[in-house]
């Protein structure tokens, strides 16, 4: 008898390279202007998550009025009170997280 060997895929990380919205209650216009900036703001600075989120803050208060705040990092939690319809949550990069909010 011939034993048969089972081919097991080894055990792997799943990268997500396209953006994911985690939460968002932002029209639909909005929400997609925010998320390709976030992916633009992270792809230009790969390697500094402070440049990716004063980005996103300062083109969000030029084109949706001030007050704008941005988080860019892993592994962080976070509670925060925001405007209605004003605030995006989502990942990219596969370990990337991104929150952005308005909060006058």
């Amino acid at each position: 008898m011939e034993a048969t060997e089972e081919k097991k895929e080894p055990d792997t990380k799943r990268v997500h390279t396209y953006p994911l919205i985690r939460h968002s209650d932002m029209n639909d216009e909005m929400k997609t202007e925010a998320m390709e900036l976030c992916v633009t703001a992270c792809e230009k600075f790969a390697n500094n998550n402070e440049n990716a989120a004063k980005m996103i803050k300062d083109t969000m208060d030029k084109k949706f009025g001030a007050s704008w705040h941005a988080v860019v990092g892993e592994g962080y939690g976070f509670e925060i009170t925001h405007e209605v319809k004003n605030l995006l949550y989502m990942f990219f990069g596969g370990n990337v997280a991104i929150c952005v909010w308005k909060c006058s």
